[in-house]
């Protein structure tokens, strides 16, 4: 196709959106949770057999060894089998919020905005970004690099590549073309140091369909991404933000989280509508081996049926689901304990990638 996903009419759905189905990596490299990793699958069987219920949920294995390996573990679990499917792609690690693919839909009032040929163009495409495993800082990283345009091959799906490094989880959107990141990220000379700010931004009005960027700045402690925005604040609706916040003024997660609220505070969408920013609280500090982990609420998932919350054995676990059931009111709110899971710097948005669903 000519032209970019902007020019052609396509946008990024919003992840509470309708889904086809939900993207996996399955976890099998140990040294992302060292000593750790034995009841990491568990826990993804667990999202599995969540989810489930609600859309298919794709999962990328190495072979058909893997694949016979993982079926009953699922099983075991409750999942219902004939919503999961199995896709023979190699990868790297289990981060596909980060290297997977990020889809785009276009539908028929868009084509006819946009003047394109309607009929040239696909209903779902595939954006392919660079990924460098969040600034080089774990090689290899070549598999996970290639999952995007894998995947849309097997989809048979047209693929844009953008040629800028993003992870999926360094950015969120309400559908409605607004995008929500962060500079500690996005900035950072160790993604994309030949782009500046205004490039950075081009590039993701040309490529998500996008119209308006938003800027927050740090991330939190112990977040070796360089401070994604999906452990920060993330959209719940068109103008309504759930953002974490830390009252503690000695913890480290203070200060920024406090700059991050005052940015969202006077933020406002393109109509000049203010967004409603709804608080979220954090867990306590966690340290494995004196290291702090990256423990945060707003790393949560948005399936059709269910929403996935980590948990942590936390006094504000129930406030956590608390705050995320009133905001998605139709879903079951399925909180998994994510200790585990976290010593890998991750949790439950981090290891997922949604599809969206295609309008008929």
């Amino acid at each position: 196709m000519n032209g970019t996903p902007r020019t052609l009419g396509y946008r990024w759905p919003a992840e509470w959106e309708p889904h086809a189905a939900t993207w996996l990596s399955w976890p099998r490299k140990e040294e992302s949770w060292p000593g750790k990793f034995a009841p990491v699958p568990g826990i993804f069987a667990r999202m599995v057999a969540a989810l489930a219920v609600g859309e298919r949920v794709e999962i990328l294995v190495p072979g058909a060894g893997d694949e016979a390996h993982v079926r009953p573990l699922l099983a075991a679990h409750g999942a219902r089998l004939d919503a999961v499917g199995f896709h023979h792609i190699p990868t790297d690690d289990a981060w596909i919020r980060d290297h997977g693919p990020i889809f785009l839909t276009r539908d028929a009032r868009a084509a006819v905005a946009s003047g394109g040929a309607r009929e040239e163009c696909a209903p779902l495409v595939v954006t392919d970004w660079g990924y460098n495993a969040w600034g080089g800082k774990y090689p290899p990283w070549d598999d996970d690099d290639r999952v995007p345009s894998r995947i849309a091959s097997e989809l048979g799906l047209p693929v844009f590549q953008p040629g800028m490094i993003l992870e999926g989880g360094s950015i969120d959107g309400n559908g409605r073309g607004t995008l929500l990141t962060t500079e500690s990220c996005l900035l950072n000379p160790n993604r994309n140091p030949g782009l500046d700010r205004a490039a950075i931004e081009e590039r993701l009005r040309e490529y998500l369909g996008v119209r308006q960027i938003l800027w927050l700045g740090d991330g939190i402690a112990g977040d070796d991404t360089d401070g994604h925005v999906d452990d920060l604040a993330r959209f719940v609706g068109p103008r309504t933000i759930v953002t974490v916040v830390e009252p503690d003024p000695v913890d480290d997660n203070h200060r920024p989280l406090q700059d991050n609220l005052a940015r969202l505070l006077r933020m406002a969408d393109p109509d000049g509508h203010r967004f409603e920013i709804i608080e979220l609280p954090m867990p306590a500090a966690r340290h494995h081996e004196d290291q702090r982990l990256p423990a945060s609420y707003a790393n949560f998932y948005v399936g059709n049926a269910a929403v996935l919350v980590p948990t942590f054995g936390d006094p504000n676990d129930e406030r956590a689901l608390a705050v995320l059931g009133r905001a998605f009111p139709g879903r079951r709110i399925v909180g998994i304990d994510a200790v585990d899971l976290v010593w890998g710097l991750g949790a439950f948005h981090c290891v997922t990638q949604q599809q969206p669903a295609v309008a008929p």
